[in-house]
């Protein structure tokens, strides 16, 4: 899609740090994989960017360990007089830190082996039958996260709604969600799983194949690429199979955004340079500053492309 690209000019433009808000991207050792900012744009001197390649892939991480620790860094960067700039393509770490995540109870180690043990169509019902609301507010074709749902609504004897309020928002903030035209996403998302085939993540996969998590495992392409490394597959199906996950996972991104969010979108494929688009994004939040007005429903009509 392009987001870390697109935050990383926004940054520079507007005395920016950035906070990462992705389920995967967190992981050390997975930086062809899960499509991490570049080495150069982590390096010293350069944009600052928290909370990606900071924890070993063993570790298991969630979404309260998240709103700590992303509300910290945001208040660091706030206190610093800079602007943070959370970019990342996991729905629920954006909304613990719109709506205000409360308390969640521990992992139950004598629950969680018996959740483990069912088929996700199981653990949905079992969910539903004592949250109905639930699959308005979680991925249900995410066995993790509704296993996780379960433990909550079980241990907590409450809804999921109720830990989270709206009342308390941290902070103001503007959010955008990127899109772009369907042919345009399909032909960058085959590029880059091209390009990270290049730069050597077959490797990357067989040095941390032993030395992963679960939840680290579930990264688009880990499985794939085992699959391949084990000759269950060739690389061109593996490859395949990688672009059509990726294209799925982006589809259900986008539809997550539209109905969970007030985020505005941002049709990225009628931009010439994702620095234009930036620029119109720029433009706006300064004309919101100006006039403190409710936000716009569409900034695509701002330097469009040029035919």
């Amino acid at each position: 899609m392009g987001k870390s690209e697109f935050a990383l000019e926004l940054a520079s433009q507007i005395n920016g740090e950035i906070v990462g808000a992705d389920a995967f991207q967190i992981y050390s050792g997975l930086r062809l994989l899960t499509s991490q900012p570049g080495r150069e744009a982590l390096s010293p001197g350069e944009i600052v960017h928290y909370m990606v390649a900071c924890i070993e892939a063993q570790e298991s991480y969630h979404v309260e360990r998240f709103y700590q620790e992303a509300s910290r860094r945001i208040e660091e960067i706030l206190k610093r007089g800079k602007i943070p700039i959370v970019v990342g393509g996991t729905g629920l770490y954006f909304r613990a830190l719109i709506q205000k995540l409360d308390p969640l109870p521990a992992s139950d180690p004598l629950l969680r082996r018996e959740l483990e043990q069912l088929s996700l169509s199981t653990l949905q019902e079992r969910l539903i039958r004592i949250d109905p609301t639930a699959e308005e507010r979680i991925d249900m074709r995410n066995p993790r996260r509704v296993l996780r749902a379960i433990e909550i609504c079980e241990l907590s004897k409450r809804p999921l709604k109720d830990f989270y309020s709206k009342k308390q928002p941290i902070g103001a903030a503007h959010g955008w969600f990127l899109l772009r035209e369907r042919e345009e996403l399909y032909q960058r998302i085959s590029h880059n799983v091209t390009r990270m085939w290049q730069q050597g993540v077959v490797e990357e996969v067989k040095k941390i194949r032993d030395k992963i998590g679960q939840t680290a495992s579930r990264a688009i392409g880990f499985r794939e690429i085992l699959a391949f490394l084990d000759g269950q597959i060739t690389e061109t199906q593996c490859q395949e199979k990688i672009v059509r996950a990726t294209c799925h996972y982006a589809k259900r991104q986008l539809t997550w955004f539209r109905h969970q969010t007030t985020f505005t979108p941002l049709n990225l494929s009628v931009f010439d340079s994702t620095r234009l688009a930036v620029v119109a994004v720029v433009t706006w939040l300064q004309n919101q500053a100006q006039l403190h007005a409710p936000p716009d429903t569409s900034i695509n009509s701002v330097s469009p492309k040029k035919h």
